[in-house]
């Protein structure tokens, strides 16, 4: 059968014109599909916003309308190529339970981050510990939640890690309890040590009055007498307060001539 140029060109234009427009069609919903799906996405984290919600949620909700905006956008590509709509919804019905079957994980971690957004374990801006791993929380996003450390390394873990282990929140109460130790020597008067220790915490900015602070002798060790020195704070000022009161209680101790004593051992020999 002998090629003629003549008839390929005309099914190539027939073809190009049968189907160039629709496909150019397609291609131009997906793209405005896409830029609707980021103003919608700005919408919804707006509304929420004005909602006095926090980022926490903004940012999911966000995801979640910038997702659904993309899904119709494709299933009205696929409709403009003049597939049927129906077909291609059981079609990506079926994909989308062989496709979940593969990725249970990532199932696992959207059901956790839409159970994060629920039950509200913690919010943006919430020191935690959870997932094996202590951070601020940055975002929450639909699989995935982002944790800052102190020193600036960004964490990011899989919300059904957070969710199927335990979660501390350290910043969810708007006070803390600080926890110290003060070892002092046998030989040293245990009431003048108590009385200094008040005298110190009570006076020192930042320790709450209410509750009232906890001084008392917790164990005779080896080699000291321990005290437990038990302020609360604010959270917010937790590291400053504690940071500072130990500096403040080493230094009066100084003063008063009170010795901080370590460890150390007796060695007695006998001549026979």
């Amino acid at each position: 059968m002998n090629w003629d140029p003549t008839r390929f060109f005309t099914q190539m234009q027939d073809l190009t014109t049968a189907y160039g427009l629709k496909i150019f069609a397609a291609v131009l919903i997906l793209v405005l599909g896409r830029i609707i799906a980021g103003i919608v996405k700005a919408i919804a984290k707006n509304a929420a916003r004005k909602t006095k919600a926090d980022t926490t949620i903004t940012v999911f909700i966000g995801n979640i309308a910038y997702i659904l905006v993309m899904v119709f956008a494709v299933i009205a590509a696929v409709n403009r190529l003049g597939v049927q709509t129906t077909s291609f919804i059981a079609i990506l019905g079926a994909a989308g339970l062989a496709v979940g079957l593969a990725f249970q994980g990532s199932l696992s971690n959207f059901a956790s981050g839409f159970l994060m957004i629920i039950f509200r374990p913690f919010k943006a801006g919430d020191y935690v510990q959870a997932g094996g791993v202590a951070g601020t929380v940055k975002e929450i996003h639909v699989f995935t939640t982002t944790l800052m450390t102190p020193d600036n390394v960004r964490i990011i873990v899989p919300n059904s890690k957070i969710t199927g282990d335990n979660i501390t929140n350290y910043t969810a109460e708007a006070s803390r309890r600080i926890d110290l130790t003060v070892s002092v020597s046998y030989g040293d008067d245990l009431d003048k040590v108590t009385a200094v220790l008040k005298e110190v915490v009570n006076g020192f900015p930042g320790v709450l009055a209410d509750p009232e602070p906890q001084i008392a002798v917790s164990e005779m060790a080896d080699s000291s007498v321990n005290f437990v020195v038990r302020p609360w704070a604010k959270t917010g000022e937790y590291w400053k307060v504690r940071f500072g009161l130990t500096e403040a209680i080493k230094k009066r101790l100084d003063r008063e001539g009170i010795s901080i004593p370590f460890p150390q051992q007796d060695v007695h020999l006998y001549n026979k």
